[in-house]
């Protein structure tokens, strides 16, 4: 399916905004909408043309499963064949929020959702904009991020329309998202819950609560996917991008190294980096872009997207930065830049 080239509505999140996007839902339309984490593409998730829409207006492979974003958990019954008591104590416990369950899918669910899988990927998002659209459409709605597939994604209503701008029907500026980086997913369909795609609630805060939690390896070795965000090249920029994993001081060097022999060639740098390395490295010749402090993991989680498209923008022939950790958000944050280094990680000795 190919989209047809359309004006794009830029709608408000009061009642009138959310009263148009919700009938434009209803009607197999596509609406993009700020969630706490991203803004997504939604279209109604049981209507299959609506959901090869989204595919066309993204450029997504037909491989890629969806997320099936909820009003309430009471709406499960809707999407999934059942709803086992571990994913009820998860609701009650995460959502609304930056959590995705894995469960069995439901017969409503077209298997182009789930791309031709047994299972599907649902949450209920925390945003208020998000709750209010699924609940005047009065269906689930499918919403992968709201930008073109595999680029980095969107976390205002201006990076959407950058991406999407005349593929779709309406984007709601709801404003800058306060999370900045995609769901947590985990799946509940194996003996011992997985975490497929770490994200906005973090592994130490399901080991908490659930006990034992598995975590999928970066290889995708499940075929069908059972979630998003799982190629090898993802949330990339245009120009790029270089990942270093290492001892701070150890990767603060190599960052130095590697930025002083790209310009020795004639080459433009550009470096995403916490705001200690930019005050380390500011005497370099390259663009800087700072992520805030490094020990402000939500800080740094919330800026990641926006400071890189906009390093992007700048069109650097290459861009450098260096990996957060594991602790929290940090894990999010590492798997999103190693998505978009597409294989270009470079790892240095020592404990990080």
């Amino acid at each position: 399916m190919k989209y047809m080239r359309i004006e794009t509505r830029i709608l408000y999140p009061d009642p009138d905004g959310i009263a148009t996007a919700a009938a434009l839902l209803r009607a197999g339309q596509l609406v993009a909408f700020p969630t706490e984490t991203v803004y997504g593409l939604g279209g109604d998730a049981l209507n299959p043309a609506a959901v090869a829409a989204i595919f066309a207006a993204k450029d997504r492979p037909a491989d890629d499963p969806l997320i099936v974003h909820l009003a309430d958990a009471a709406d499960l019954p809707r999407v999934t064949a059942s709803v086992p008591l571990v994913a009820q104590d998860l609701a009650a416990a995460f959502w609304p929020g930056p959590l995705t369950l894995v469960l069995e899918r439901g017969p409503a669910v077209p298997l182009a959702v789930t791309a031709g899988g047994p299972t599907v990927a649902v949450r209920v998002p925390a945003h208020p904009v998000a709750r209010a659209l699924i609940a005047a459409a009065g269906t689930p709605v499918a919403a992968p991020s709201a930008n073109r597939f595999g680029h980095t994604s969107p976390t205002t209503a201006a990076h959407v329309l950058a991406d999407l701008g005349g593929r779709i029907a309406a984007v709601i500026d709801g404003g800058p998202t306060p999370i900045g980086v995609e769901s947590t997913v985990l799946d509940l369909t194996r003996p011992t819950p997985t975490v497929l795609r770490p994200g906005g609630v973090s592994v130490e805060e399901l080991e908490a609560h659930l006990g034992e939690v598995a975590l999928e390896s970066r290889a995708v070795a499940a075929e069908p996917l059972r979630s998003p965000g799982l190629q090898e090249r993802h949330y990339a920029p245009h120009s790029p991008l270089w990942l270093v994993i290492g001892p701070e001081a150890a990767a603060r060097a190599w960052l130095r190294e590697r930025a002083a022999a790209e310009r020795a060639a004639g080459r433009r740098v550009g470096l995403l980096v916490p705001d200690e390395d930019a005050a380390a490295l500011a005497d370099l010749d390259a663009d800087i872009e700072p992520l805030g402090p490094a020990e402000d993991l939500d800080g740094m989680a919330r800026r990641l997207y926006a400071a890189l498209r906009a390093l992007d923008s700048r069109r650097p022939d290459c861009i450098l930065a260096r990996d957060p950790g594991e602790r929290g958000l940090a894990r999010a944050i590492r798997d999103r830049l190693t998505r978009a280094a597409a294989g270009r990680v470079v790892v240095l000795a020592g404990p990080i």
